[in-house]
């Protein structure tokens, strides 16, 4: 649990905090590639709800195994805890997708 994380940053409310993070991380257009005329295009699509939320679990808890040195649990918490104020790694991976969709946006009619 979050509350037995020794942090002096740490929100009162870990569950508040959590669900602060999810929302944040989640991603609302993805780009996927597509084969028109024997060329592949990275087109944007909106990512519906079920996959934003499995997206952002998936990239918060990739982005706390990267990191060495420390139990998983502390890891697991200081990436949750970033998240939530918008920051982290996890964030960073949500804008990078976020910036090559808006890149492709010319190619959003292929969808």
């Amino acid at each position: 649990r979050l509350e037995k994380i020794d942090n002096p940053e740490a929100p009162k409310d870990s569950l508040e905090c959590f669900h602060r993070a999810i929302e944040n991380v989640k991603p609302h257009v993805e780009v996927r590639s597509k084969r028109i005329g024997g060329t592949n295009y990275q087109v944007p699509m909106q990512v519906n709800r079920r996959r934003q939320q499995s997206l952002a679990f998936r990239w918060i808890i990739k982005e706390a195994r990267k990191e060495k040195g420390r139990p998983i649990a502390q890891k697991l918490a200081d990436e949750l805890f970033a998240a939530a104020r918008g920051e982290g790694k996890a964030m960073n991976t949500r804008e990078q997708i976020h910036r090559m969709a808006e890149a492709n946006r010319a190619f959003a009619h292929f969808a």
